[in-house]
């Protein structure tokens, strides 16, 4: 009989879930969804330059219900993907290690993203009026 090979288990079966691990993987999330939103910013930028038309048909749908949430999503994309690649330069620089610094440093990322989102929209209906 052969013996038995303890082999490794995939980290995902063995380890316990925290906070660095879900926000690592919200920041490839994050990353691919900025890829879609670029595709939209590209849109805007080509209706602006194609004319009156063009760039009311882009208005019309960010206007939209459904066109505000995917700009505010990609709004929040944006910062936290910025503030998780801050994080990780950090962690680059070689501090930010210890399992209390490394919780709170990806917790303040997350919260800064979702208040920034929310500072940075109440701005633009401040100035914008809303329109």
């Amino acid at each position: 009989m052969t013996p038995r090979i303890d082999r490794p288990l995939s980290p995902f079966m063995t380890y316990r879930w925290t906070l660095t691990m879900a926000m690592s993987i919200v920041h490839r999330i994050t990353g691919i969804a900025l890829y879609f939103g670029t595709i939209l910013m590209a849109w805007w930028l080509i209706a602006t330059a194609s004319g009156p038309g063009a760039y009311a048909q882009v208005q019309a749908f960010t206007s939209s219900w459904i066109g505000r949430v995917i700009v505010s999503g990609y709004t929040w994309a944006l910062l936290h993907h910025l503030l998780g690649g801050a994080r990780h330069l950090i962690w680059d620089l070689g501090y930010g290690f210890g399992k209390v610094e490394r919780e709170r440093l990806t917790l303040a990322a997350l919260a800064a993203s979702i208040t920034l989102t929310i500072v940075l929209w109440i701005v633009a209906y401040a100035v914008g009026a809303g329109r």
